[in-house]
């Protein structure tokens, strides 16, 4: 379909396609078979300008722009949503630094995240808080110019080869979630290592890590806002960064759907009913995620207040899509679907991950729910009047 992409949205597609096929399409099967995180790889993105689309103009980047994130997230994810998971953890670990910072942070930071000299990540998941925000036990205590942090963050990706992290850390147990504040964490702050590397069914290029705080110290300057803001920090910006996890499951259903395609058509299945009303679905039902995706980007883009529900869609969707179009290619190429060399039960293992990370499908539908509640409760008080 038409989606009437800019001259400038155009390039960027075509230099992501690019960068997909001809670097990381050579190692993907290696780094998926080792598991290691492509370093060389998202420092050749940043050389090549794919980082900048995280940030600000004024801070090095290109406009920090949802849809330009969703186009390279959906390109490279089509060969390896591995690699684009460790691309896209840059989106997540800046956002907040890009919204919520002060100007001496985002100056400090910012610039050299958007060349790729800093690498940052996202440091909110925990044992017992993961879609439960509110139930983070990592605390962080203050002493003079000091926050002193302590607690075990768990599942972060690309943790273990990052520079700088965003961390979630509770300052007042009393409160909940609004106890939670956000700190910038550098990698070399004394008391900060990491814990146990996860050995992963998929996303296997993006490395998983713990995060283990004990007794780090972190400068005052280096809290983000203001303290007991971190839980409404996190929510903002998961619905900035959830269209573009929608466009990695997107490039996954749409990999193994060419890989489908290209199958059937050598084997002369498309002139099969049963066959054919399989790809008929397939290509509607990407086409739908896709629709859904790049609507919310654009919403998004627009500056429009108040798009949780669009973001949720985003996500929610192409992720059960991705689930549904990879499980369907195996059945269809039978024992050649679950043969590494097709490349179709990769996409499976890595479609997976998608209806988990940045709020599992559960919680989309939860998010999704509240806020067509809200809408009711409103469209009640406007007859009212």
């Amino acid at each position: 379909m038409e989606y009437f992409f800019n001259d400038d949205e155009k390039k960027l597609k075509q230099k992501a396609r690019e960068i997909a096929e001809n670097l990381v399409l050579p190692i993907r099967d290696e780094m998926d078979e080792k598991g290691e995180f492509p370093l060389e790889l998202v420092k050749e993105m940043g050389r090549q300008g794919l980082l900048k689309i995280f940030i600000p103009e004024e801070y090095g980047g290109t406009g920090e722009k949802i849809m330009d994130m969703c186009i390279v997230c959906e390109e490279i994810a089509r060969i390896c949503a591995g690699a684009a998971t460790a691309y896209a953890v840059g989106a997540l670990g800046s956002g907040p630094i890009v919204h919520f910072a002060t100007e001496e942070q985002k100056k400090k930071y910012l610039p050299k995240i958007a060349t790729g000299e800093l690498l940052c990540a996202f440091g909110l998941t925990e044992a017992s808080a993961g879609s439960d925000v509110a139930n983070i036990q990592t605390v962080a205590r203050k002493e003079g110019d000091y926050y002193i942090l302590n607690g075990v963050k768990q599942f972060i990706s690309n943790a273990s080869v990052s520079d700088v992290y965003t961390v979630l850390a509770s300052t007042d147990k009393s409160r909940g979630a609004r106890g939670i504040s956000a700190f910038i964490v550098e990698k070399d702050m004394p008391g900060l290592s990491y814990g146990k590397e996860e050995n992963k069914l998929g996303i296997r290029t993006s490395v998983t890590t713990e995060l283990v705080f004990e007794d780090c110290k972190i400068p005052k300057e280096n809290l983000m806002g203001k303290e007991g803001m971190g839980f409404i920090y996190t929510m903002r910006n998961f619905d900035r960064a959830r269209p573009g996890v929608g466009a990695m499951a997107l490039g996954i259903a749409q990999g193994a759907f060419e890989s489908v395609l290209d199958f059937t058509y050598k084997h002369d299945l498309l002139n099969n009913q049963y066959i054919q009303r399989k790809v008929a679905d397939m290509a509607t039902e990407i086409e739908a995620a896709r629709a859904l995706i790049y609507a919310a980007a654009r919403m998004i883009d627009s500056g429009t207040r108040g798009f949780s529900k669009e973001s949720s869609f985003a996500k929610l969707y192409p992720s059960d899509i991705a689930m549904k179009v990879t499980t369907e290619a195996i059945e269809i190429l039978g024992l050649y679907g679950v043969l590494k060399e097709y490349h179709i039960e990769k996409r499976l293992r890595d479609a997976k991950i998608t209806q988990i990370y940045e709020g599992t499908s559960q919680i989309q539908r939860a998010v999704i729910a509240i806020e067509l509640t809200r809408e009711m409760g409103t469209r009640e008080k406007d007859k009212e009047k």
